[in-house]
């Protein structure tokens, strides 16, 4: 049986008939082409499929798209702005945070929703909110400098 629910996902609304049991995950990549949050564990660990949902970092393949029915949603795909990138995607190219990719988006996303919340975190503040994004390439060093430096970039209002 299908529901009729209404998304909000990057300030776009969409109208959908889903499936109860259907992830959020599920329904961003195959029903709205946004490919950004990537299939990883399929069982909320990895974080690899990390969106804002009201702007908190979930993992969507955790999250029934059902539920997100009226709550903000933003993909990778939200954060730039007139094709700007958002200054935390530029310290991750800038930083070499970015190694195979595949895990950026989550990590990104979940540092997002930490430098809305605290302008001026730590590093140890920035490796608590990081715990739920895994990542294979690196040491978390250079994602950690990036975070950093685009929180220090962001204050400056740059």
């Amino acid at each position: 049986m299908k529901y009729p629910v209404t998304l909000l996902v990057n300030n776009e609304s969409f109208a959908l008939e889903l499936e109860a049991r259907k992830p959020l995950l599920h329904v961003l990549r195959d029903e709205l082409n946004l490919t950004g949050a990537r299939r990883g564990c399929e069982s909320g660990y990895c974080g690899a499929c990390t969106v804002l949902l009201d702007g908190q970092p979930v993992h969507s393949c955790s999250v029934l798209a059902v539920a997100a029915g009226g709550k903000r949603i933003t993909t990778i795909e939200g954060i730039a702005v007139n094709g700007q990138l958002h200054p935390l995607q530029e310290a991750f190219i800038a930083e070499g945070a970015i190694q195979c990719g595949y895990c950026s988006p989550g990590l990104i996303l979940s540092a997002k929703a930490l430098v809305d919340e605290q302008s001026r975190p730590d590093e140890a503040t920035v490796r608590e909110w990081l715990k739920g994004n895994l990542c294979r390439c690196t040491g978390y060093t250079k994602i950690i400098r990036a975070v950093l430096t685009a929180a220090e970039k962001m204050r400056a209002g740059a």
